[in-house]
């Protein structure tokens, strides 16, 4: 199975980061507002950065360390 870490741009211009075992499939279920309630209102969504992870456990980790970090250093994540 693998892991992704990855970061949506919303409609007003947020990010939001989260990690999935299946891309594609988060992100249908974020723009039909059924995935989490801060892009409910936020949509509709848009994948701008997906991580390969080697685990969940990474993953996690992953997602954590991307959240605290500031807008400007994830737009340069982005690139």
């Amino acid at each position: 199975m693998s892991f992704y870490c990855y970061i949506l741009e919303c409609a007003d211009g947020t990010f939001y980061t989260g990690w999935t075992t299946d891309p594609e499939r988060r992100l249908k279920q974020h723009n039909k507002g059924t995935a989490a309630r801060y892009t409910r209102s936020r949509l509709p969504v848009k994948m701008i950065y997906l991580e390969p992870q080697p685990d969940r456990t990474t993953a996690m980790k992953r997602e954590r360390a991307i959240k605290r970090l500031s807008r400007e250093r994830k737009k340069k994540l982005i690139g």
